[in-house]
Protein backbone atom coordinates (compact mmCIF):
# COMPACT_ATOMS: atom_id res chain seq x y z
CA UNK A 1 0.00 0.00 0.00
CA UNK A 2 1.50 3.30 -0.60
CA UNK A 3 2.04 5.53 1.72
CA UNK A 4 0.19 8.95 2.10
CA UNK A 5 1.32 12.02 3.99
CA UNK A 6 -1.34 14.90 5.37
CA UNK A 7 0.64 17.77 5.32
CA UNK A 8 -2.03 19.97 7.46
CA UNK A 9 -1.79 17.26 10.16
CA UNK A 10 1.67 16.68 10.02
CA UNK A 11 2.05 20.92 10.53
CA UNK A 12 -0.46 20.92 13.74
CA UNK A 13 2.10 17.98 14.58
CA UNK A 14 5.19 20.02 14.46
CA UNK A 15 3.37 23.37 15.72
CA UNK A 16 2.64 21.40 19.01
CA UNK A 17 6.74 21.18 19.10
CA UNK A 18 7.35 24.15 20.93
CA UNK A 19 10.89 23.98 18.92
CA UNK A 20 12.02 27.92 19.98
CA UNK A 21 15.83 28.15 17.99
CA UNK A 22 17.72 26.07 18.83
CA UNK A 23 15.55 23.44 19.86
CA UNK A 24 14.14 20.25 17.63
CA UNK A 25 11.49 19.79 20.55
CA UNK A 26 10.48 16.56 19.48
CA UNK A 27 9.95 17.26 15.84
CA UNK A 28 12.66 15.15 14.52
CA UNK A 29 10.80 12.38 16.55
CA UNK A 30 7.85 13.03 14.28
CA UNK A 31 9.87 13.44 11.06
CA UNK A 32 12.27 10.51 11.61
CA UNK A 33 9.59 7.57 11.22
CA UNK A 34 7.80 9.19 8.47
CA UNK A 35 10.93 8.93 5.94
CA UNK A 36 12.04 6.19 7.36
CA UNK A 37 8.52 3.89 6.67
CA UNK A 38 8.79 5.78 3.23
CA UNK A 39 12.21 4.37 2.57
CA UNK A 40 14.62 7.92 3.01
CA UNK A 41 17.80 6.99 4.72
CA UNK A 42 17.65 9.38 8.00
CA UNK A 43 21.08 11.20 9.27
CA UNK A 44 21.60 13.30 12.53
CA UNK A 45 23.56 15.94 11.49
CA UNK A 46 23.85 17.84 15.15
CA UNK A 47 27.24 20.57 15.57
CA UNK A 48 27.73 22.64 18.61
CA UNK A 49 24.24 21.69 20.21
CA UNK A 50 22.48 22.26 17.40
CA UNK A 51 19.75 19.44 16.17
CA UNK A 52 20.28 19.07 12.26
CA UNK A 53 18.73 16.35 9.86
CA UNK A 54 19.31 15.12 6.40
CA UNK A 55 17.66 12.25 4.40
CA UNK A 56 17.59 11.08 1.16
CA UNK A 57 15.65 8.47 -0.71
CA UNK A 58 18.11 7.11 -4.14
CA UNK A 59 21.49 6.28 -4.56
CA UNK A 60 24.40 8.34 -3.14
CA UNK A 61 25.82 10.42 -5.72
CA UNK A 62 22.75 10.30 -8.40
CA UNK A 63 22.78 11.84 -11.86
CA UNK A 64 20.04 13.98 -10.65
CA UNK A 65 19.00 14.94 -7.15
CA UNK A 66 16.23 17.67 -6.38
CA UNK A 67 16.63 18.93 -2.51
CA UNK A 68 13.68 21.11 0.07
CA UNK A 69 15.65 23.00 2.60
CA UNK A 70 14.02 24.01 5.60
CA UNK A 71 13.93 24.94 9.61
CA UNK A 72 11.45 23.64 12.66
CA UNK A 73 13.16 26.17 14.91
CA UNK A 74 11.03 29.10 15.72
CA UNK A 75 11.21 32.30 17.52
CA UNK A 76 9.80 32.95 21.25
CA UNK A 77 6.07 33.64 21.08
CA UNK A 78 6.59 37.07 22.77
CA UNK A 79 3.86 37.62 25.33
CA UNK A 80 1.44 34.79 25.39
CA UNK A 81 -1.62 36.97 26.43
CA UNK A 82 -1.67 38.51 23.67
CA UNK A 83 -2.31 35.53 21.58
CA UNK A 84 -5.77 34.72 21.09
CA UNK A 85 -5.15 31.01 21.53
CA UNK A 86 -1.76 28.51 22.67
CA UNK A 87 1.02 29.71 20.91
CA UNK A 88 1.74 25.64 20.37
CA UNK A 89 -1.79 24.73 20.20
CA UNK A 90 -2.05 24.50 16.54
CA UNK A 91 -5.76 25.24 16.91
CA UNK A 92 -7.88 25.35 13.25
CA UNK A 93 -10.66 28.12 13.03
CA UNK A 94 -11.90 28.43 10.05
CA UNK A 95 -9.70 27.08 7.65
CA UNK A 96 -6.64 28.44 9.53
CA UNK A 97 -4.32 27.31 11.64
CA UNK A 98 -2.62 29.50 14.58
CA UNK A 99 0.37 28.69 16.01
CA UNK A 100 4.20 29.73 16.08
CA UNK A 101 5.60 28.05 13.35
CA UNK A 102 2.75 28.08 10.91
CA UNK A 103 3.77 30.10 8.32
CA UNK A 104 7.94 29.92 8.76
CA UNK A 105 8.28 27.38 8.46
CA UNK A 106 6.83 24.16 9.92
CA UNK A 107 4.16 24.09 7.33
CA UNK A 108 6.80 24.07 4.32
CA UNK A 109 8.49 21.31 6.23
CA UNK A 110 5.43 19.85 6.55
CA UNK A 111 4.34 20.55 2.32
CA UNK A 112 7.98 19.13 1.35
CA UNK A 113 7.39 15.97 3.50
CA UNK A 114 4.67 14.86 2.36
CA UNK A 115 5.93 15.73 -1.56
CA UNK A 116 9.04 13.96 -1.36
CA UNK A 117 7.01 10.54 0.50
CA UNK A 118 4.45 10.87 -1.85
CA UNK A 119 7.20 11.70 -5.05
CA UNK A 120 9.84 9.13 -3.98
CA UNK A 121 7.51 6.07 -4.66
CA UNK A 122 8.30 5.27 -8.05
CA UNK A 123 11.79 7.27 -8.66
CA UNK A 124 13.46 6.89 -11.92
CA UNK A 125 16.52 5.35 -12.06
CA UNK A 126 19.75 7.01 -10.90
CA UNK A 127 17.64 9.95 -9.16
CA UNK A 128 17.46 10.92 -5.62
CA UNK A 129 15.22 13.01 -3.52
CA UNK A 130 17.02 14.53 -0.56
CA UNK A 131 15.70 16.92 3.12
CA UNK A 132 17.82 19.50 4.80
CA UNK A 133 16.19 20.04 7.70
CA UNK A 134 17.73 22.51 10.46
CA UNK A 135 17.06 23.96 14.18
CA UNK A 136 19.26 26.87 13.82
CA UNK A 137 17.78 29.17 10.97
CA UNK A 138 16.54 31.66 13.40
CA UNK A 139 19.26 31.79 15.36
CA UNK A 140 23.25 32.47 14.51
CA UNK A 141 22.97 29.79 11.81
CA UNK A 142 26.43 28.55 12.10
CA UNK A 143 26.00 25.14 12.99
CA UNK A 144 22.17 24.42 11.25
CA UNK A 145 22.56 24.24 7.53
CA UNK A 146 26.11 25.22 7.05
CA UNK A 147 26.72 21.49 9.51
CA UNK A 148 24.65 19.63 7.41
CA UNK A 149 26.73 20.56 4.01
CA UNK A 150 29.77 20.04 5.64
CA UNK A 151 28.45 16.74 7.04
CA UNK A 152 27.11 16.17 2.97
CA UNK A 153 31.04 17.04 2.05
CA UNK A 154 32.16 15.01 4.14
CA UNK A 155 29.63 12.12 3.71
CA UNK A 156 29.82 12.36 -0.01
CA UNK A 157 26.47 13.55 -0.88
CA UNK A 158 25.47 15.96 -3.65
CA UNK A 159 22.74 17.97 -4.98
CA UNK A 160 21.78 18.64 -8.34
CA UNK A 161 19.19 21.74 -7.21
CA UNK A 162 17.18 22.79 -4.15
CA UNK A 163 14.25 24.62 -3.14
CA UNK A 164 14.09 26.44 -0.18
CA UNK A 165 10.49 26.43 1.65
CA UNK A 166 10.45 30.03 3.00
CA UNK A 167 7.39 31.91 2.79
CA UNK A 168 8.58 33.46 -0.45
CA UNK A 169 4.93 35.05 -0.91
CA UNK A 170 3.74 38.73 -0.10
CA UNK A 171 0.07 38.58 0.32
CA UNK A 172 -1.10 36.42 -2.28
CA UNK A 173 0.04 32.62 -2.64
CA UNK A 174 2.33 32.44 -5.93
CA UNK A 175 2.81 35.61 -6.26
CA UNK A 176 6.39 35.49 -5.71
CA UNK A 177 9.43 33.06 -6.37
CA UNK A 178 13.09 34.04 -4.76
CA UNK A 179 15.66 33.53 -6.68
CA UNK A 180 18.29 35.37 -4.89
CA UNK A 181 18.95 37.52 -1.85
CA UNK A 182 20.49 40.49 -0.55
CA UNK A 183 23.81 40.28 1.85
CA UNK A 184 23.98 41.30 5.19
CA UNK A 185 26.18 42.99 7.16
CA UNK A 186 26.20 44.16 11.06
CA UNK A 187 28.26 46.58 12.33
CA UNK A 188 29.16 48.02 15.92
CA UNK A 189 31.25 51.17 16.34
CA UNK A 190 32.39 51.63 19.18
CA UNK A 191 33.70 55.43 19.71
CA UNK A 192 36.19 56.10 22.61
CA UNK A 193 36.72 59.31 24.35
CA UNK A 194 37.66 60.86 27.93
CA UNK A 195 34.61 60.95 30.64
CA UNK A 196 34.46 64.18 32.30
CA UNK A 197 32.50 66.51 33.94
CA UNK A 198 29.71 68.57 31.61
CA UNK A 199 30.44 71.81 33.70
CA UNK A 200 34.29 71.62 32.27
CA UNK A 201 33.73 69.58 28.71
CA UNK A 202 37.84 71.21 28.09
CA UNK A 203 39.01 68.25 30.10
CA UNK A 204 37.04 65.45 28.30
CA UNK A 205 37.09 64.30 24.71
CA UNK A 206 33.43 63.76 23.92
CA UNK A 207 32.55 60.48 22.48
CA UNK A 208 28.83 61.49 21.96
CA UNK A 209 29.17 64.15 19.67
CA UNK A 210 31.73 61.90 17.30
CA UNK A 211 28.78 59.20 17.07
CA UNK A 212 26.28 62.04 16.39
CA UNK A 213 28.37 62.78 12.89
CA UNK A 214 29.39 59.14 12.70
CA UNK A 215 25.47 58.15 12.66
CA UNK A 216 24.47 61.13 10.61
CA UNK A 217 26.98 60.05 7.99
CA UNK A 218 25.92 56.41 7.84
CA UNK A 219 22.13 57.31 8.02
CA UNK A 220 22.43 59.45 4.52
CA UNK A 221 25.30 57.61 3.30
CA UNK A 222 23.72 56.25 -0.44
CA UNK A 223 25.68 53.21 -1.77
CA UNK A 224 24.38 52.57 -5.07
CA UNK A 225 21.62 52.89 -7.63
CA UNK A 226 20.96 49.40 -7.44
CA UNK A 227 22.03 46.32 -10.31
CA UNK A 228 20.79 44.53 -12.73
CA UNK A 229 19.18 42.28 -10.68
CA UNK A 230 19.06 44.00 -7.08
CA UNK A 231 17.33 47.07 -5.50
CA UNK A 232 19.68 49.45 -3.69
CA UNK A 233 21.78 48.50 -0.80
CA UNK A 234 20.20 49.87 2.79
CA UNK A 235 21.78 50.93 5.41
CA UNK A 236 19.92 51.39 9.10
CA UNK A 237 21.04 52.53 12.24
CA UNK A 238 19.78 50.02 14.84
CA UNK A 239 21.32 51.78 17.45
CA UNK A 240 23.36 54.64 19.58
CA UNK A 241 24.23 54.10 23.44
CA UNK A 242 26.34 55.56 26.01
CA UNK A 243 24.79 53.43 28.87
CA UNK A 244 25.16 56.92 30.90
CA UNK A 245 22.27 57.49 33.17
CA UNK A 246 23.44 60.33 34.79
CA UNK A 247 23.09 63.97 33.47
CA UNK A 248 26.09 65.52 34.68
CA UNK A 249 28.96 63.11 33.35
CA UNK A 250 30.78 63.20 29.51
CA UNK A 251 30.72 59.79 28.80
CA UNK A 252 33.65 57.79 28.36
CA UNK A 253 32.25 55.46 25.09
CA UNK A 254 29.40 55.16 22.88
CA UNK A 255 28.65 52.52 20.46
CA UNK A 256 26.75 52.88 16.98
CA UNK A 257 25.24 50.09 15.96
CA UNK A 258 24.24 49.51 11.88
CA UNK A 259 22.94 46.83 9.45
CA UNK A 260 23.67 46.72 5.56
CA UNK A 261 21.36 45.18 3.64
CA UNK A 262 23.50 44.93 0.23
CA UNK A 263 23.57 44.01 -3.26
CA UNK A 264 25.78 42.41 -5.83
CA UNK A 265 27.60 45.12 -6.20
CA UNK A 266 29.79 44.65 -2.84
CA UNK A 267 31.03 41.91 -0.85
CA UNK A 268 30.57 41.72 3.06
CA UNK A 269 34.82 42.97 3.18
CA UNK A 270 34.90 45.47 0.98
CA UNK A 271 31.92 47.21 2.91
CA UNK A 272 33.49 46.40 5.77
CA UNK A 273 36.58 48.68 4.90
CA UNK A 274 34.35 51.05 3.63
CA UNK A 275 32.86 51.37 6.81
CA UNK A 276 35.87 51.05 8.62
CA UNK A 277 37.29 54.05 6.80
CA UNK A 278 34.45 56.29 7.27
CA UNK A 279 34.91 54.88 10.94
CA UNK A 280 38.56 56.17 10.72
CA UNK A 281 37.38 59.87 9.23
CA UNK A 282 35.24 61.22 12.05
CA UNK A 283 37.82 59.96 14.63
CA UNK A 284 40.64 61.67 13.62
CA UNK A 285 38.26 64.79 12.94
CA UNK A 286 37.20 64.68 16.47
CA UNK A 287 40.51 63.64 18.20
CA UNK A 288 38.81 60.05 18.79
CA UNK A 289 39.17 56.84 18.80
CA UNK A 290 36.85 54.80 16.62
CA UNK A 291 36.61 50.81 16.36
CA UNK A 292 34.43 48.81 14.75
CA UNK A 293 33.02 44.88 14.78
CA UNK A 294 31.95 43.89 11.58
CA UNK A 295 30.03 40.42 11.13
CA UNK A 296 28.70 39.07 7.82
CA UNK A 297 25.74 37.04 8.14
CA UNK A 298 25.64 36.39 4.61
CA UNK A 299 26.85 37.25 1.34
CA UNK A 300 23.95 38.63 -1.64
CA UNK A 301 23.60 35.91 -4.17
CA UNK A 302 21.60 35.50 -7.22
CA UNK A 303 20.40 31.69 -9.04
CA UNK A 304 19.74 33.19 -12.98
CA UNK A 305 16.38 32.19 -14.66
CA UNK A 306 17.34 28.83 -16.06
CA UNK A 307 15.47 24.97 -15.70
CA UNK A 308 14.96 24.71 -11.63
CA UNK A 309 13.26 28.22 -11.49
CA UNK A 310 11.69 27.81 -14.94
CA UNK A 311 9.97 24.77 -13.71
CA UNK A 312 9.20 25.80 -10.18
CA UNK A 313 7.36 29.27 -11.98
CA UNK A 314 5.50 26.93 -14.41
CA UNK A 315 4.00 24.30 -12.00
CA UNK A 316 3.09 27.07 -9.41
CA UNK A 317 1.16 29.27 -12.15
CA UNK A 318 -0.37 26.19 -13.14
CA UNK A 319 -1.61 25.78 -9.06
CA UNK A 320 -2.18 28.73 -7.77
CA UNK A 321 -3.21 30.18 -11.26
CA UNK A 322 -0.94 33.49 -10.47
CA UNK A 323 1.98 34.27 -12.23
CA UNK A 324 4.64 34.25 -9.73
CA UNK A 325 7.78 36.84 -10.14
CA UNK A 326 11.00 36.01 -9.99
CA UNK A 327 13.22 38.56 -6.74
CA UNK A 328 16.13 38.91 -4.83
CA UNK A 329 14.30 41.19 -2.51
CA UNK A 330 13.47 40.23 1.45
CA UNK A 331 15.92 39.41 3.61
CA UNK A 332 18.41 36.75 4.30
CA UNK A 333 17.74 32.98 4.29
CA UNK A 334 19.68 29.43 4.17
CA UNK A 335 19.52 29.72 0.70
CA UNK A 336 22.57 32.05 1.25
CA UNK A 337 25.26 28.98 2.43
CA UNK A 338 23.19 26.25 -0.19
CA UNK A 339 23.72 28.38 -3.03
CA UNK A 340 27.97 27.61 -2.69
CA UNK A 341 26.74 24.16 -3.64
CA UNK A 342 23.94 23.77 -6.29
CA UNK A 343 21.25 25.88 -7.67
CA UNK A 344 18.39 27.65 -5.25
CA UNK A 345 15.07 28.66 -5.24
CA UNK A 346 13.19 29.79 -2.10
CA UNK A 347 9.12 29.21 -2.99
CA UNK A 348 6.26 29.13 0.16
CA UNK A 349 3.46 30.36 1.48
CA UNK A 350 2.29 34.02 2.16
CA UNK A 351 4.75 35.25 4.69
CA UNK A 352 1.99 38.28 6.31
CA UNK A 353 2.15 36.57 9.96
CA UNK A 354 5.24 35.34 10.16
CA UNK A 355 6.67 36.27 14.00
CA UNK A 356 3.36 37.90 14.93
CA UNK A 357 0.89 37.12 17.69
CA UNK A 358 -1.03 35.05 16.53
CA UNK A 359 0.62 33.35 13.59
CA UNK A 360 -1.51 31.39 11.01
CA UNK A 361 -1.79 30.19 8.09
CA UNK A 362 -4.80 29.07 5.41
CA UNK A 363 -4.62 25.31 5.59
CA UNK A 364 -5.62 25.18 1.81
CA UNK A 365 -2.26 27.29 1.56
CA UNK A 366 -0.55 24.17 2.64
CA UNK A 367 -2.23 21.60 0.69
CA UNK A 368 -1.38 23.67 -2.39
CA UNK A 369 2.08 23.81 -1.62
CA UNK A 370 2.30 19.70 -0.95
CA UNK A 371 0.56 19.54 -4.32
CA UNK A 372 3.29 22.36 -5.58
CA UNK A 373 6.33 20.28 -4.37
CA UNK A 374 5.27 16.92 -5.39
CA UNK A 375 4.54 18.10 -9.22
CA UNK A 376 8.01 20.10 -9.07
CA UNK A 377 9.63 16.61 -7.52
CA UNK A 378 8.23 14.24 -9.89
CA UNK A 379 8.99 16.24 -12.86
CA UNK A 380 12.56 17.59 -11.81
CA UNK A 381 13.67 13.89 -11.51
CA UNK A 382 12.21 12.60 -14.44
Amino acid sequence: MSQTVDPVRLTADLVRCPSVTPEEAGTFAILVPILEAAGFECHRCDRGGVPNLYARKGPKGAARTLAFGGHVDVVPVGDEAEWSCDPFGAEIRDGVLYGRGATDMKSGVAAFVAAAVEAGQDLPPDTALSLLITGDEEGPGRDGTLAILDWMEQAGESMTACIVAEPSCPEIMGEMIKIGRRGSLNLVFTVKGVQGHVAYPHRAKNPVDGAAELAHRLATLRLDEGSEHFDPSTLALTGIDTGNLATNVIPGATAVRANIRFNDLHSGASLTERMRGIGDEVAQAHGLQITLKARISGESFFTPPGELSDIVARIVADETKVIPVLSTGGGTSDARFIRAHCPVVEFGLVGLTMHQTDERVDVQQIETLARVFTRIAREFVS
